[in-house]
């Protein structure tokens, strides 16, 4: 079967056009998203399409144009504010995690909050420590919103697009280094998938979503389970890759929403090989990968042959050094000498 060349940014301005064609209360808001066609590109063309009404270029004020999205969507329209860092949202936060999760509930239903908040999300770029937040964990344990970390183009335009259509609060977590990511990845993993199961998203299919909450299995396995998300899909599927070479045979489970978490596949995968690798870049303590590893040993104690173990980013600030950078993330070679331990084999 054939498959178009997309990049990562490419499909996510194609979800946000095709829903913006489709719905006219959607609106663009953030820095540089207009004139400068998006820090990073993602927005190109969007403000000749669109016009100035609806692809506003902000001030850099994430408090100011994170409330006023919020009152919008209170209001009736459904805005996509853009961070051009994640990091940059926490100071939003009181906005963005204490308003818009809970307007439904604290409003007894009378007002919805159907926003969209997106943009660039972890480390690996070197921008500092304090442009290079793993967001995951912090968003991840608020009730309310849901939240996505798309480690395709395929996934990016359908969560996104899923997103849009919802009418609930929902994050988008993309990274700065997938940006430009063609449809096959880093690297050509193509033998992994199954018939139909491309990379890249279908174009101009208004109907074309990927449900939030459903897990994909990126590479089938019978020797051992990662669990994942995002951009360590591609540091997985590497690891298996290697691994191959010493007779063990991955599966690699990426969950694409930490929530909702599709717990239900991640079971079913562990049932089956009896061991599991939990791979999450953000930092160790009180993770989303914990969480992870804990309903795993809450449901499948009995069906495994050892502890759970997890990778993350090491529990320090990214440096800005490129070599110890990428010695920091959740990397190829700390996650294959994880399977190994999880499998006695270290």
């Amino acid at each position: 079967m054939s498959e178009r060349k997309i990049q990562y940014r490419e499909a996510i301005r194609e979800a946000m056009q095709e829903e913006m064609r489709l719905d006219a209360r959607i609106f663009l808001m953030g820095e540089e998203v207009g004139e400068y066609n998006g820090s990073y590109k993602v927005s190109e063309g969007m403000l000749e399409e669109f016009g100035p009404r609806r692809i506003i270029d902000s001030p850099i004020a994430e408090t100011g144009f994170a409330g006023l999205g919020i009152g919008a969507a209170m209001y009736g329209l459904k805005p996509i504010i853009e961070f051009m860092s994640w990091s940059f949202c926490l100071v939003a936060a009181d906005q963005i995690l204490n308003n818009a999760p809970k307007m439904r509930y604290m409003s007894g239903g009378q007002f919805g909050c159907p926003i969209v908040f997106r943009g660039n999300n972890g480390a690996g770029g070197q921008l500092g420590s304090t442009h290079s937040w793993s967001m995951e964990s912090m968003f991840s344990s608020v009730p309310g919103l849901k939240l996505a970390v798309p480690s395709t183009p395929r996934d990016a335009k359908g969560l996104l697009k899923a997103g849009l259509k919802g009418q609930d609060p929902f994050f988008s977590l993309e990274s700065e280094r997938m940006l430009g990511m063609g449809a096959r990845g880093r690297k050509d993993f193509s033998r992994y998938l199954h018939d139909g199961d491309l990379w890249a998203p279908p174009e101009n299919d208004a109907d074309f979503t990927i449900p939030l909450g459903l897990a994909d299995i990126k590479k089938a396995g019978k020797d051992c389970t990662i669990v994942t998300a995002g951009r360590p899909v591609h540091f997985a599927l590497e690891a298996a890759e290697a691994l191959e070479k010493d007779g063990i045979d991955i599966e690699v489970v990426d969950v694409r929403t930490w929530r909702p978490l599709d717990i239900e596949t991640i079971v079913k995968s562990v049932q089956k090989t009896g061991a599991c690798v939990v791979v999450d870049q953000s930092w160790p303590f009180a993770s989303v990968g914990s969480e992870v590893v804990a309903q795993i040993h809450e449901r499948c104690f009995d069906d495994l042959d050892g502890p759970v173990l997890r990778v993350h980013n090491d529990d320090i600030a990214a440096p800005y050094n490129r070599n110890r950078e990428q010695d920091m993330l959740p990397n190829a070679r700390k996650i294959t000498e994880a399977v190994k331990a999880a499998l006695y084999r270290a």
